[in-house]
């Protein structure tokens, strides 16, 4: 790697694509965190992702763009990534046989990939007489996802409770608002802080509530588990194909 780093910022006798090759397969190869690109073949040192926030991004652009429509720069752009990282990554995806290219080959698979990179959000939960009518009204951003997503889309599971993902800004002013209206602790409203709000950008409106899109639905049944799989099971069969 130290041999690597000497040629920072050294002009290079190599057609940018092949030079481009040799470096990422050098990467992937010693699995190391140094990650490089090349501007008007230069080469320039940069970090890896230390967390898995990036690499979840491009996997959740993917399975909201299954066909393969989606190019490397328009990921790169859309998910705030350095087009090497989503190179090397796409290739790992690839080695994996999850994907080729852009495309998904395996959507299921590609879900548990995420799962596994995915860390245990934080979560408070509460009681509330009406969560439905108390949805419609508030202003503040969220997320209806699980038992009250799927039962709104596809309606298969008992809506048993109400889980919502919010942003961590808006944390005391939730938690100040239930206080009043509701009971603290184990009940039919659950909030999640998640670890990256890039998820907020997938977002459906269904009856006046604010709604999960499909894939995040299917993450986070399988994430779940228990009679969610049989949700999740049941999509992945009839509505994902």
């Amino acid at each position: 790697i130290n041999k690597l780093l000497i040629l920072k910022n050294k002009k290079l006798p190599y057609e940018k694509e092949t030079l481009q090759n040799i470096l990422l397969s050098f990467i992937n190869k010693h699995n190391t965190n140094i990650l490089v690109t090349l501007i008007n073949n230069n080469i320039y040192q940069y970090t890896m992702p230390r967390d898995n926030k990036k690499s979840k991004r491009i996997i959740l652009e993917l399975l909201h763009n299954p066909k393969g429509d989606l190019t490397k720069y328009k990921i790169a752009k859309e998910t705030q990534t350095n087009i090497s990282w989503v190179i090397s990554f796409l290739r790992k995806l690839e080695k994996e046989k999850l994907t080729k290219g852009t495309k998904v080959k395996d959507y299921n698979k590609l879900i548990e990939f995420y799962i596994k990179l995915d860390k245990k959000p934080k979560t408070y939960e509460f009681l509330l007489q009406d969560p439905i009518k108390y949805l419609k009204q508030i202003k503040k951003q969220y997320l209806l996802t699980t038992y009250a997503a799927e039962n709104f889309t596809s309606h298969h599971l008992f809506l048993s409770r109400y889980d919502i993902y919010i942003k961590k800004e808006d944390l005391n002013n939730w938690k100040k608002e239930l206080f009043k209206k509701g009971l603290i602790g184990k009940g039919n409203l659950r909030l999640i802080v998640p670890h990256d709000e890039y998820i907020f950008k997938y977002v459906e409106k269904r009856k006046g509530l604010n709604i999960v899109t499909m894939p995040l639905l299917m993450i986070d049944l399988k994430k779940e588990g228990g009679v969610c799989i049989q949700a999740y099971e049941y999509l992945m069969k009839h509505v994902h194909r």
